[in-house]
């Protein structure tokens, strides 16, 4: 975190992180991904509290750390516009609503889980679900100036990972190792 340079912005609360969070929280159906869209409205264009470009780059940082993607941008985005206490609270306004939900669905959840209504309820959310995740992939593809000669990466890691079952874990070590790659052979031109 010490890469992330929090920007302190004094005039957003705690709570109104802990507030934006929550709601983000209770209302996002497909887990972490799903929540990008959501924070990027809130968090970048409606209250303008982190430019475009730091959102794709606390995005990244997210998805190749550690736990749970959900709470990992909460940190991150909570960190840079709070510090830590805003890391604190942002994170548990994105996890205390799932939280809560997931122990009242679990404790009825026996009564209800074979019911037919229940059953195709939970079949209808499954296109929105794959839409929530499609919209901010192609939106930081553009972003992050995708271009023809570099638009076979994701394709090729995602062919990997799905046909030949390679783990997202050697594909990440292998973006690593490239992207320090590419750096050293640009600077070595740039000289």
């Amino acid at each position: 975190m010490k890469n992330i340079k929090k920007q302190e912005n004094s005039t957003v609360s705690i709570m109104e992180l802990f507030l934006i969070f929550a709601k983000i929280g209770a209302f996002t159906i497909g887990g972490g991904y799903a929540m990008i869209p959501l924070i990027e409205d809130e968090i970048v264009k409606r209250k303008k509290y982190i430019s475009p470009d730091d959102f794709i780059d606390l995005l990244a940082v997210a998805q190749s750390s550690p736990g749970i993607f959900a709470a990992n941008i909460a940190i991150f985005v909570g960190y840079k516009i709070r510090g830590f206490k805003g890391s604190l609270f942002s994170t548990l306004g994105a996890v205390l609503p799932s939280f809560l939900i997931i122990l009242i669905i679990a404790i009825f959840f026996k009564s209800f889980k074979d019911n037919p209504n229940v059953v195709k309820v939970f079949k209808g959310l499954r296109p929105g679900v794959v839409a929530l995740i499609a919209v901010p992939t192609f939106n930081m593809a553009r972003r992050v100036n995708l271009t023809w000669t570099n638009f076979w990466i994701p394709i090729v890691s995602a062919f990997l990972i799905w046909w030949f079952g390679v783990s997202p874990i050697y594909i990440i070590l292998a973006a690593g190792l490239g992207g320090i790659f590419y750096g050293y052979i640009e600077r070595r031109n740039k000289k």
